[in-house]
């Protein structure tokens, strides 16, 4: 069963930083894409960043909102995909949910969201 495991998130002051990990259950070589999406109150899920055509190219694209304040990287052992969010701002308050996409008909995984709360 493919599995998705975030972890980190939480309440951060504005300003602030705050990492995001995912594991995926899967080896390198079956996955296409992995990245951050994010989902605000009354809002639709967006993209954040995302990795893709990991291994023959790595295609990053980030959200223009993030641009020079969030970083993403990743681990080919685990594999793992890591979220490096700087100069955190009120509107980037969401859950955060973590999308892989495999090579194999394109199958799209999503991992059970993780809160970031940015206030004073």
């Amino acid at each position: 069963q493919v599995q998705l495991v975030e972890s980190g998130g939480g309440l951060v002051q504005p300003g602030g930083s705050l990492s995001l990990s995912c594991t995926a259950s899967e080896s390198i070589d079956r996955i296409y894409s992995m990245g951050w999406f994010r989902q605000a109150p009354g809002k639709q899920r967006e993209l954040v960043v995302a990795i893709n055509n990991i291994g023959s190219g790595d295609d990053t694209n980030f959200a223009n909102s993030v641009k020079g304040r969030f970083t993403i990287s990743r681990d080919n052992a685990k594999p793992t995909v890591y979220l490096q969010m700087n100069s955190l701002k009120p509107e980037d308050t969401a859950v955060y949910f973590c999308r892989m996409t495999l090579r194999t008909g394109l199958a799209v995984y999503w991992g059970q969201g993780t809160q970031v709360t940015v206030s004073s």
